[in-house]
């Protein structure tokens, strides 16, 4: 039985939990990738079949409460944003937790104002072999209240043991996101390290692997992105995949089955296993999931997306990404951002920049909104959007009574 956490309720939506409970009653092996459809006769929303709090964030979120509950008026830090999701980090620190590093590796409180016994939360990304020694010897507290991953500490113990059998570790990822600055630290300790960020670096590490480009140029063409007395020509030789858990798994898939050719085209088939190996099992199911469930919506189609996560959400965007290909989409942080029917503000990803769009709502009717979340979005934001929409349209069905034929259809199918 899956495991349950204890979270909040203030990041739980009645309307949400009992979509996913009549999805999950009739799909408990999750084959099911159709969206959830709640029609309020004017407007009607198309949900992702998954979305919302993954596994790790959950007991993230679980692990940090835990901490302010049992350490009522003490010291408490966090080491940085401990998920990529302002409303839940505004919480946090509300409550008294204060951040040590900023989501991008800015220094806000030095460390030398640490105390021994102080406590640190580890955000769910994790932390740099680097950082936690450097607390432990200031006597901080770095284990009690650690939040990393599980998924991303599968990642680190892969690494560990294809490192230790002489491949070099290649990570898909964005080498400055706190997970990935993480994973290369850990990496590292048992093997070369090389970070490609997409398709096209990795084609590029591909010539480097066939011979087709020079080792002399390897520093100029992956600059800061590789470890300490990285040799191209002989850590090339064994490599095995990994990647940043957030990043689009089809990726990742296709960098492997790219660099697994390159190594058959440059030793052989024959000898594959001795250059190549097999990390098919760190990739996040759950980030998988939200991928594949998102896909699945965008097929089924609608008017425009709204996408619903942290700006700085590295999942989230991927999932915006995916719709902006085939519909408007708009990335937003919450209800706040839908200002009314004529404006909204949300987040240009690829430019870096909140932008304002007016007259962003269709006139015709019905409208259909494709509707989904990033793996740090709590639920009861992306039911106060449905409830912010609703509130433009007088005539539209009262959210209950347009839960009804929903739950009732899921029921008969169960």
């Amino acid at each position: 039985m899956a495991r349950s956490f204890q979270v909040p309720e203030f990041y739980r939506s009645p309307i949400v939990s009992a979509v996913k409970a009549a999805r999950k009653a009739a799909d408990p092996r999750k084959r099911d990738l159709r969206p959830s459809v709640l029609d309020f006769g004017p407007v009607r929303f198309k949900l992702a079949r998954h979305f919302g709090f993954c596994y790790g964030v959950e007991n993230a979120i679980e692990i940090a409460y835990r901490a302010l509950d049992e350490h009522p008026g003490k010291r408490l830090f966090l080491l940085s944003e401990m998920i990529h999701n302002p409303h839940v980090n505004q919480d946090l620190r509300e409550r008294g937790i204060e951040f040590l590093r900023s989501t991008s590796g800015e220094q806000l409180i030095p460390f030398d104002t640490l105390v021994k016994g102080d406590v640190v939360i580890i955000p769910a990304f994790g932390a740099s072999v680097e950082i936690l020694r450097d607390l432990e010897k200031r006597g901080a507290d770095v284990t009690s209240y650690d939040t990393t991953c599980p998924f991303v500490e599968k990642v680190w113990k892969r690494s560990t043991q294809i490192g230790k059998k002489d491949y070099t570790i290649v990570v898909h990822g964005k080498r400055y996101h706190e997970e990935t600055r993480a994973t290369f630290s850990h990496a590292k300790e048992s093997a070369p390290v090389v970070v490609v960020r997409d398709l096209g670096e990795a084609r590029i590490l591909a010539d480097f692997i066939l011979g087709q480009r020079s080792p002399v140029d390897f520093a100029e063409t992956f600059p800061d992105r590789y470890s300490v007395g990285f040799a191209p020509e002989s850590h090339l030789s064994r490599i095995g995949v990994v990647n940043q858990t957030t990043m689009l798994a089809t990726e990742t898939q296709e960098i492997t089955v790219l660099l697994r050719d390159a190594m058959i085209r440059r030793y052989g088939a024959d000898n594959l296993t001795e250059h190549f190996a097999d990390t098919s099992d760190t990739l996040c199911y759950a980030t998988n999931e939200n991928q594949d469930a998102t896909k699945a919506l965008i097929d089924d189609g609608a008017d425009l997306a709204i996408i619903v996560g942290g700006y700085n959400s590295s999942n989230t965007s991927h999932l915006v990404e995916l719709a902006e290909e085939r519909m408007p989409t708009y990335f937003v942080s919450g209800p706040q951002d839908l200002a009314s029917p004529g404006v909204i503000h949300h987040f240009d990803f690829a430019a870096n920049v909140q932008r304002e769009t007016r007259d962003w709502f269709p006139a015709e009717r019905p409208t259909t909104i494709l509707l989904t979340a990033g793996a740090s979005c709590p639920d009861s934001l992306i039911d106060r959007v449905i409830r912010k929409v609703l509130a433009w349209h007088s005539e539209a069905i009262p959210l209950e009574s347009a839960l009804e034929p929903f739950l009732a259809e899921h029921v008969t199918a169960e």
